[in-house]
């Protein structure tokens, strides 16, 4: 062995995973490993060029990972590895890597990777490990959702692949030409062939066109004279990780589906290289940028529906309900940003002044996972007296555009006309800010009720300067008159936790929804209005988010952060049993049947209702509300 090799091969061995392949596969990688010297600034790949055939080691020095904006995602120092899941991902480069001093890097080839180390079960046990922990860190990061989206294609090598339930089968007695006729008219690239239901052997197209139609075999021949065998199996729970890493271990375009994962069981589905581009291509950053191709609400239509089948498959596999519920507010709020661009264009000038569209209610706080009313206002640039009306109706005509093309997408018009092209919700930044006062210093009941709906806003589209003047107005209103802050706390106690004094439900006594229990009135909204009531006494602004608001809180009162821990665990139960619910019945998901419910989530949404009733006794006693009740 070289000297070179040498000193790879005892730097390497320090370092996992290649400490856990034997003597003879490290030797072998370390002869020819390619040694890379960067200069400081200088880049190994940037982003757009196509991924190369390698991943790499920081023998020296250290690289830094950064988006397009130059900020920095993470800082590889010695002994660290990257590129491994863009060369597995394929394409182009997502990220900069650039020596942040200077740097040798080793470079290790795809064939090494197949040859000694996925095929070595430590070696490859590590790199799932390495993917679940680098991606889990990184989601406990503080992120705007732009760069949520970007860790959710990553987030997603975690989940169970969406694989074929229904394998296309034959017997081994079957000839090649009746198989081949079978995958035509199933229109599959392959057949699996099996014994008492447990795969024995596949054939795909590359086998017809490679043993067929090259003459090798009679079409009249048996399927076992060129199947593969044995297979490859896998469990049920496969992540697009473990598949992808399993089909560079094997060289392989399919794995099998058994019940256990052995070629013992019976075959419950098949999982494809092209079914694995295909989750690629439907995760939310995937659906993100079809927004940005997409040419009319139709087209928005058909993507907001596929997001629902995402949602449903995050749920399946367990992902978090508030990374779930980040995704699928960023994909609304991406839907609505085009919608506004159609709309614009629609109109006979530009906008006169600028302006900003708000999302209000759940959609404001990124709490929209089902396609529930739309809610949403408007606010433009102050105008001098002789251009308002002008001005006024330009934006109303655009709001009217906006609202119908939503409704075109799915998110119905609002029963209670809380949308921007009412002219009570589409004004300018000097008429919310009176209109935001008066509710503050008038705080009656349907004031108090409208503070609860606008106070949770969120920028969506156009002049953010805007909605920070609206809600510096706020806040100032709110100190001139701190009794206001009472009121709103004797608001949020309306709803105790719904249960009677013989601790049974409280269902609706009449109506369409009659004996049902409103999951959304009696127990996330006492929630949700509980965290809004106490952040704003924190004078927080721009955390409108319900479980942000309470990890918020938790560092802001660490004497009460076993309550805000309960109520972020209640409130997460909730939105994951509502969205749940509102997906299996294809509603809202707001009114729920008891009796279908088994003893399991009965006691789990109890369980939420002490949550309720700790954070409204903290409330009373904060707010000196016990005499008022």
């Amino acid at each position: 062995m070289n000297t070179i090799a040498e000193r790879i091969y005892d730097y390497l061995k320090g370092f996992p995973p290649f400490n856990l392949l034997t003597k003879e596969q490290l030797l072998s990688v370390s002869k020819s490993v390619d040694v890379i010297y960067l200069e400081n600034n200088k880049f190994l790949f940037e982003i757009g060029q196509p991924i190369a055939n390698h991943f790499y080691v920081v023998r020296d020095g250290a690289i830094g990972l950064f988006r397009a904006n130059n900020s920095l995602v993470d800082k590889c120092d010695e002994g660290d590895i990257f590129g491994l899941r863009a060369l597995l991902r394929k394409g182009e480069y997502k990220l900069n890597a650039k020596a942040i001093e200077e740097s040798i890097i080793y470079s290790i080839s795809l064939e090494n990777l197949e040859a000694y180390i996925t095929s070595n079960a430590d070696a490859s046990q590590f790199l799932m490990a390495s993917f679940a922990s680098n991606i889990r860190a990184k989601n406990t990061e503080e992120e705007d959702f732009v760069e949520t989206l970007q860790n959710s294609s990553e987030y997603a090598y975690l989940q169970t692949a969406d694989y074929s339930k229904n394998p296309i089968t034959c017997s081994i007695n079957t000839c090649i030409k009746d198989a081949a006729y079978i995958m035509t008219e199933t229109h599959v690239g392959s057949i699996i062939i099996v014994d008492d239901k447990k795969p024995i052997g596949i054939i795909t197209d590359k086998d017809l066109r490679t043993k067929i139609a090259t003459g090798k075999h009679s079409i009249n021949d048996t399927v076992s004279c060129i199947m593969s065998s044995p297979v490859i199996t896998y469990p049920e729970t496969i992540t697009i990780a473990e598949a992808q890493i399993a089909m560079l271990k094997h060289k392989i375009t399919h794995l099998c589906i058994t019940k256990d994962g052995t070629n013992n069981s019976e075959l419950t589905g098949i999982l494809s290289e092209h079914d694995i581009i295909v989750i690629r291509e439907n995760n939310a950053s995937a659906l993100i940028k079809e927004i940005k191709r997409s040419r009319s609400a139709e087209q928005l239509k058909d993507i907001r529906q596929r997001s629902e089948k995402l949602l449903a498959r995050y749920l399946e596999q367990d992902i978090p309900i508030d990374f779930i519920s980040r995704l699928i507010s960023a994909i609304n709020d991406t839907i609505t940003q085009r919608i506004i661009e159609f709309s614009i264009a629609k109109m006979d000038t530009k906008p006169p002044v600028q302006f900003a569209w708000l999302a209000i209610g759940s959609q404001g706080r990124q709490e929209q996972l089902l396609m529930t009313d739309q809610d949403n206002a408007l606010v433009f640039e102050d105008v001098d007296e002789g251009k308002y009306n002008i001005t006024k109706s330009y934006f109303l005509k655009l709001s009217d555009y906006i609202n119908i093309d939503l409704e075109t997408v799915g998110f119905k018009l609002c029963p209670a006309q809380m949308m921007a092209n009412n002219p009570k919700w589409c004004k300018s930044v000097m008429e919310w800010s009176q209109q935001f006062n008066s509710w503050i210093t008038t705080p009656d009941q349907d004031n108090l009720m409208l503070c609860t709906i606008f106070f949770d806003y969120e920028h969506v589209y156009g002049d953010k300067k805007l909605v920070n003047q609206l809600s510096e107005s706020i806040f100032k209103s709110i100190d001139s008159y701190d009794i206001f802050l009472n009121y709103l706390g004797r608001n949020a106690l309306l709803n105790p936790p719904p249960l009677s004094f013989f601790r049974q439900f409280l269902v609706e006594d009449d109506g369409e929804h009659k004996d049902q229990f409103d999951i959304k009135a009696r127990a996330m909204m006492p929630l949700v209005d509980a965290a809004r009531l106490l952040i704003l006494s924190h004078k927080i602004k721009n955390i409108n988010n319900t479980l942000e608001r309470y990890e918020k809180l938790m560092e802001l009162e660490p004497q009460n952060k076993d309550t805000f821990l309960f109520c972020i665990e209640a409130y997460k139960n909730l939105l994951t049993f509502r969205t749940t619910q509102g997906l299996r019945h294809n509603d809202s998901g707001r009114f729920i049947d008891l009796e279908s419910l088994d003893k399991g989530n009965r006691l789990h949404l109890k369980r939420s209702f002490k949550a309720i009733k700790e954070v409204q006794e903290l409330i009373k006693v904060r707010f000196k509300l016990s005499q008022l009740l």
